[in-house]
């Protein structure tokens, strides 16, 4: 069954959140919400759309779960169409899918690994086949393997990282760009740590980097196409993510050293990807949005 929330603000978050989570541990990445406590706050019930993408086509990788989940809903709620690539976690993804047609919209499920170029250019090619236009994608998944030193960083999972985490969003742009009108969006996932950092996520940290450089001159490579491109770059947020790549012990503190002194909610991420989808940013490309519960970064 689909969990039901109240609507969620700062306070209610505070109470319905323990500050300390549970112990917990996934030893598969990225993960299944369904197994993580207590689960991601991923809807807003309060949250209403307003037609900003009503017949609209948009493509969230990883949005089987966590932030990619919570910006599907809203994408639905906003009266978008969805296609989801995910790795292997069926089962967030069908919970998912379900969500999305209760609201009244359409959502393709592709299970792919989209590592390999071939995948990417079939995923397009099949949000081509299936709704016959694409308007926004959203390059949101990723990995991450602390380990306390660079020397500890083997050269298969520095591999794995970047193969991940920014191989994909060359591929899937190279195989949409024919696709893309002006008006399209792109819109790639960074993270907090490409500004500030992470000792126990170089790797991780420096794909990052990547993504807001990429971000950057993607933007200004299609600014006369008028398409444009944006990235969002989150702080600590308690998505699967989380519980698969630290240790239970870590995990019980996650978040708390924000100013805000807690973890974020996928939901509270959500209306940044609406915003970047729509006209509303319509004079916006080539920007970072931060969205990481207080924290001071150089942009």
């Amino acid at each position: 069954m689909i969990p039901v929330y109240p609507y969620y603000g700062f306070e209610q978050v505070c109470k319905a959140q323990p500050i300390a989570f549970p112990p917990q541990h996934q030893p598969v990445q990225p993960g299944l919400e369904s197994k993580m406590q207590p689960r991601p706050i991923f809807e807003n019930p309060a949250y209403c759309g307003s037609g900003k993408l009503k017949g609209k086509t948009a493509i969230i990788t990883g949005g089987d779960s966590g932030i990619g989940r919570a910006t599907a809903i809203a994408f639905a709620k906003e009266g978008a169409d969805l296609v989801i690539p995910y790795l292997w976690e069926t089962s967030d993804a069908e919970e998912t899918r379900r969500r999305i047609e209760q609201i009244g919209q359409r959502c393709l499920l592709l299970k792919i690994d989209l590592r390999h170029k071939k995948n990417c250019e079939y995923v397009i090619a099949e949000t081509i086949r299936c709704f016959g236009k694409l308007d926004v994608l959203v390059n949101n998944h990723g990995v991450q393997y602390p380990q306390q030193s660079i020397a500890d960083i083997s050269e298969e999972q520095l591999y794995q990282t970047f193969q991940t985490n920014i191989f994909p969003f060359f591929f899937l742009v190279q195989a949409a760009l024919p696709h893309l009108k002006p008006g399209s969006a792109i819109i790639n996932t960074a993270s907090i740590t490409a500004y500030a950092g992470h000792k126990t996520l170089i790797d991780y940290s420096a794909t990052k980097g990547a993504v807001v450089s990429f971000t950057r001159s993607l933007a200004l490579s299609l600014i006369d196409c008028g398409i444009r491109v944006n990235a969002v770059a989150p702080g600590s947020v308690w998505t699967p993510l989380i519980p698969s790549s630290f240790s239970a012990e870590e995990v019980k503190t996650f978040g708390t050293d924000a100013p805000i002194r807690r973890a974020g909610q996928p939901f509270e991420l959500a209306p940044a990807y609406v915003y970047l989808a729509s006209d509303d940013s319509s004079f916006a490309t080539g920007e970072v949005l931060h969205v990481n519960g207080g924290a001071m970064v150089t942009t």
